[in-house]
């Protein structure tokens, strides 16, 4: 008799587990996945969902999986758009040179071959950054725009001192290195991008004239008083320094940040003036 319930619970429990939705896998979701050639580089995307385009940028060395706990709140109401940079994931760029410039005018292109004249913004991280940079390079293509844990320029006085000293380290230890292995070179490319970069003057801030939601960890790797002196510069910003967080705040918090991400965009009436 053990034997037959042992059988019939092993077959319920497989009968369970095929009743149940497959988990998506973003970043390799063929059913969502597209390539577009974007200056000269076949940039990877998934859409998701119906309504106003929502363009997603994750950070240094990840992709579109990093967003998975949020695309589906999201393709609720919107039109999701996530995207892998330049040499991240699945868009393959074998260039030597990486900046956040040629990321915000790929962004701009890709926005541009889809038809779609404007789209809400989200960054988090370089994605951050990318969401600014594309707000000041390409203003008519951004509605409104989220930017969590980003930074305007690289040095200690931006970045937390203990991930400013690693990263020193990490380049000193092999800026003499000549790499032959394409994706050994590749990263050492997108680890380079945030040694050096992004040089953003604050005043620079002030050409970013649409809605922005400054975003951050009060134990995030950027200085909190970097975040607050962004949302400061910025003529029409909200802030959100988020309790108990570290960088990963869309993902530590996914519940909350989709909620006061997805309020923001629908605020349109009580934002405060330009300043």
């Amino acid at each position: 008799m053990k034997a037959y319930l042992l059988l019939f619970f092993l077959i319920l429990s497989q009968l369970f587990a095929l009743a149940q939705p497959a988990a998506i896998p973003y970043g390799h979701n063929p059913v969502a996945g597209h390539y577009q050639l974007v200056r000269g580089v076949k940039l990877y995307y998934e859409t998701y969902g119906q309504g106003p385009p929502l363009l997603l940028i994750h950070g240094n060395g990840d992709n579109i999986s990093a967003w998975a706990k949020n695309i589906p709140y999201f393709a609720r109401g919107y039109r999701v758009i996530a995207v892998d940079s330049r040499a991240h994931g699945q868009s393959v760029d074998a260039s030597d040179s990486l900046s956040f410039e040629m990321m915000a005018d790929d962004f701009a292109g890709l926005l541009s071959s889809l038809r779609i004249d404007s789209a809400y913004v989200m960054g988090w991280s370089d994605g951050g950054i990318n969401a600014l940079v594309l707000a000041m390079r390409h203003p008519e293509k951004v509605k409104w725009l989220v930017a969590t844990g980003a930074n305007l320029w690289p040095d200690s006085t931006a970045l937390m001192p203990g991930l400013w000293r690693q990263q020193q380290r990490g380049y000193q230890e092999n800026k003499n290195v000549t790499f032959t292995d394409p994706k050994r070179k590749n990263d050492w490319k997108v680890f380079c991008l945030d040694v050096f970069q992004p040089n953003i003057p604050l005043a620079a801030l002030r050409r970013v004239r649409v809605p922005a939601f400054i975003i951050a960890g009060d134990q995030d790797v950027i200085r909190p008083e970097h975040t607050v002196a962004i949302y400061r510069a910025l003529p029409r910003a909200w802030l959100w320094i988020v309790p108990d967080s570290g960088h990963a705040t869309l993902q530590e918090h996914a519940e909350e940040f989709n909620r006061k991400t997805d309020a923001f965009f629908q605020a349109k009436k009580v934002l405060p003036p330009a300043r």
